[in-house]
């Protein structure tokens, strides 16, 4: 078929009214109607392209036929899946904080798919021509079934779509796609994690940084994505396919295979900024600039991100966009969750106050679309901090931020004793109360920071290569090096490393809630001590795989603990209590602490912790009648004496002590 048969020729001479509901492009048997706010607009346009940017005419609409309320709308007569399609707005009047462009071609912030991004890197002259792509969005989905595993059984394994296969050694056909994460599904099982997070997928430009790396001169990228310009559209260079309805179909294979694989596919979206900063208008900005974003009485941005503006939470037409977009990648796409970044940024109203009862978090909360979706917030955005009291806390989930600062405090040694890491074992009681399981998501590591590889490996960040003179990034990294800033040949120093990464899966993957784990710990992927490397994109960030072999002890480590705590009660849902020692025996102090953990009817578990440098004899609780203590880990242990599964293990020789190294952690487990 002929490209340009997707628009037919002389179709602006058959154009109908076309209806206001439902907003986008709408692929009908007799054709498209596309819709689009713009309440202040005295003139729009519609713009056809043919598949691949043929033009193919312009109409201009009578607001007398095209027109209902704020909404502009025209229907096109066989128009086909694969046209494209742009809007021209502009106004005879200039509202403040309006922001027309009648040159300007704008996006529909409807799209399900955009052109003129399919290509990686690809740099165009004069910027990147983009177009709104009219997508055919039948689908059956046959056998497909959710998951639903409960949030506090959740290990969420966050990654990036390109920099987890884009590698050579990943070994797939389709690298940096959505179908070459499908071909490392079994890698993700064989973790024992129970969810992917994707960092973002919707459409952005990833040439949009005008930095280039000091030194060598070359280009950086956007290359996080965290920087949206459709909130609805896929990202085409995401996929091997090479249509807009091609990467529709390959990101709905990902997640039926990932939940073939019981795994589930939980998206990171961001509602509190976007990609519409340049010096013309992309696609809000020059459709209702006051209605999607945060204004003051002078028209000028408030900056609630660190971006420069911040999207509107509050008026109607943002909500609406906002909740539209969740509801189409909970129902046509069938993601199983979203994390919400900034999400604090989504509590503001108007003009950026700080609401009690934010109405756009009422409204994603309590949408029956979204029931089935887990809603994880980061709670906060550039002055609110809400961890602990983020609204709606029947239905949001948190990233729980203070959990993260606590054991890594514990970790380097900072923390006066062992009271914030027992209260963050225990799923932040302080902070939840009785609902641990449900608002609690425990995290050590994410996309933002170091690795876990470079937090026992850099107390300063490394971040010249991107571009601003190292002032990007966050300088509260709660890290220790061990004694050496960076690499280092020195054997005590690597010994110590290795004990440290042991030590922070052990109580990541112990502690009570959900838990997030940054792709790549499993195998101590390294950034090289840059705690921001949202710009860096080629073999040096690609996820190694031949690398990770490498590191196939410590991988073995952390299988074995997410096996060990998905296996048994008492590790899944009871609490760290004191352990019982024998009376008259002194409990552990400072930064030690001996902790048993017991389900009725169920295998008890004791958690020795010496957080101080030098060793100590730890007192053993006193076991069970008929039991005896059985040793699972030891993070001063060389691998394989490290890790010993559950129905391995051999009782220990003395069953009323242990000693334990400095920085160490011991797990054994009643049998």
């Amino acid at each position: 078929m002929d490209a340009r048969d997707a628009v037919p020729a002389g179709w602006s001479k058959s154009v109908e009214p076309g209806t206001p509901d439902p907003l986008g492009s709408t692929l009908s048997r007799r054709g498209t109607n596309f819709a689009i706010h713009a309440p202040a607009a005295t003139r729009m346009m519609l713009v056809l392209f043919a598949t691949g940017g043929l033009p193919r005419g312009e109409q201009s609409l009578d607001p007398a036929k095209h027109r209902t309320g704020d909404i502009w709308h025209v229907f096109v007569p066989r128009v086909r899946a694969g046209a494209e399609y742009a809007w021209r707005a502009d106004s005879d009047t200039r509202e403040r904080g309006q922001e027309f462009d009648a040159e300007a071609m704008l996006l529909d912030p409807y799209a399900k798919g955009v052109s003129g991004m399919e290509r990686w890197g690809e740099r165009v002259p004069g910027g990147r021509a983009l177009r709104a792509v009219v997508c055919d969005l039948a689908h059956g989905w046959g056998r497909d079934r959710r998951p639903g595993t409960p949030l506090a059984n959740s290990v969420i394994y966050e990654t990036h779509v390109r920099l987890f296969t884009r590698h050579p050694s990943a070994g797939v056909r389709a690298p940096g796609t959505f179908a070459g994460l499908i071909e490392r599904i079994p890698w993700l099982r064989s973790l024992g994690v129970t969810a992917v997070q994707l960092m973002p997928v919707a459409e952005f430009d990833e040439t949009d940084n005008p930095r280039v790396k000091p030194g060598s001169g070359e280009k950086l990228f956007n290359t996080w994505g965290y920087s949206p310009l459709a909130f609805m559209a896929p990202k085409r260079a995401y996929s091997s396919e090479p249509t807009a309805d091609g990467t529709l179909r390959e990101f709905r294979a990902l997640v039926a295979a990932l939940h073939a694989a019981g795994l589930e596919l939980i998206l990171d979206v961001v509602f509190n900024h976007t990609g519409d900063h340049g010096s013309r208008p992309v696609s809000w900005r020059g459709l209702d600039r006051p209605g999607y974003f945060v204004l003051d009485d002078q028209g000028r941005d408030i900056d609630h991100t660190g971006t420069g503006h911040t999207f509107s939470a509050a008026t109607p037409v943002a909500r609406k966009l906002v909740l539209d977009a969740l509801r189409f990648w909970a129902n046509d796409m069938r993601v199983d969750g979203f994390r919400f970044d900034l999400a604090s940024s989504l509590t503001r109203g108007v003009r950026g106050e700080p609401l009690e009862q934010p109405p756009l978090i009422h409204d994603i909360a309590t949408d029956p679309a979204l029931a089935p979706c887990k809603l994880i917030a980061e709670p906060w955005d550039i002055g609110l901090y809400h961890v602990g009291r983020f609204p709606e806390p029947g239905r949001f989930s948190e990233l729980n931020g203070r959990a993260r600062d606590d054991l890594r405090d514990w970790l380097r040694g900072a923390a006066h004793d062992a009271g914030g890491l027992t209260e963050r074992l225990n799923g932040s009681r302080d902070l939840y109360g009785g609902a641990v399981e449900t608002r609690n998501v425990n995290l050590l590591t994410s996309h933002d920071g170091y690795t876990l590889a470079d937090l026992v490996s850099h107390e300063h960040k490394h971040n010249l290569e991107n571009g601003e003179e190292n002032r990007d990034g966050g300088n509260d990294n709660r890290s220790w090096n061990c004694g050496a800033e960076g690499p280092t040949t020195d054997a005590g120093v690597l010994a110590l490393r290795a004990r440290q990464v042991r030590n922070a899966a052990t109580l990541l993957l112990l502690s009570r809630g959900a838990k997030l784990w940054l792709w790549g710990d499993e195998a101590l992927r390294t950034q090289r001590g840059n705690n921001n490397p949202w710009c860096q994109d080629g073999p040096a960030w690609w996820f190694d795989w031949d690398a990770a072999e490498r590191q196939a002890a410590f991988t073995r480590f952390v299988r074995g603990l997410m096996l060990l705590a998905r296996e048994h009660a008492s590790l899944a849902a009871a609490e760290w209590g004191p352990a019982a020692l024998k009376p008259g025996t002194p409990a552990p102090a400072g930064r030690r602490v001996a902790l048993t953990a017991k389900q009725a009817r169920h295998a008890a578990f004791t958690l020795l912790a010496n957080g101080e440098a030098d060793a100590a004899e730890f007192a053993l609780p006193v076991p069970g009648r008929g039991k005896r203590w059985h040793l699972v880990a030891d993070t001063a242990a060389a691998s394989p004496a490290d890790f010993t599964p559950f129905a391995d293990s051999v009782p220990l020789a003395d069953q009323w002590k242990r000693r334990l190294e400095g920085r160490s952690v011991v797990l054994v487990a009643e049998r």
